[in-house]
């Protein structure tokens, strides 16, 4: 259940940003078309972000620290560009047009994902 939820929580913080950040976009034949290219997109995103953030976060763990985390940001916009290509490779019709709006759009998801986080109950850990 969880699992579902965090991923509405990234389709909808996805949908925002596509209607936010100029250079990203989805370009369905209708709402139905666009809302399950949000959620297929927003499911690669998730996988993009949890097999390969850590492994990033461990082999590159020198830049995150000599630029104090704003590595970080440059590793988010690549993730999305990633994930842009990988979309692509599924014809889905999402597109990121450069690195400049795939950052500002990394940042973005980001932050109204955290806000939607907020205000929507999370899982209880039972430790």
């Amino acid at each position: 259940m969880w699992f579902l939820l965090r991923l509405v929580i990234n389709a909808i913080a996805l949908w925002i940003t596509t209607m936010v950040v100029s250079g990203i976009e989805v370009t369905g034949e209708s709402a139905t078309s666009d809302a399950v290219t949000l959620i297929l997109v927003a499911l690669i995103f998730g996988v993009v972000n949890a097999v390969l953030k850590p492994i990033i976060h461990v082999v590159g763990c020198f830049f995150y620290v000599f630029t104090l985390g704003l590595f970080a940001l440059v590793v988010n916009a690549l993730l999305f560009l990633l994930t842009d290509w990988i979309a692509g490779l599924f014809d889905l019709p999402f597109q990121v047009d450069g690195f400049w709006p795939a950052f500002w759009g990394a940042i973005v998801m980001a932050v109204v994902s955290w806000l939607i986080s907020i205000v929507v109950p999370g899982r209880t850990d039972d430790r």
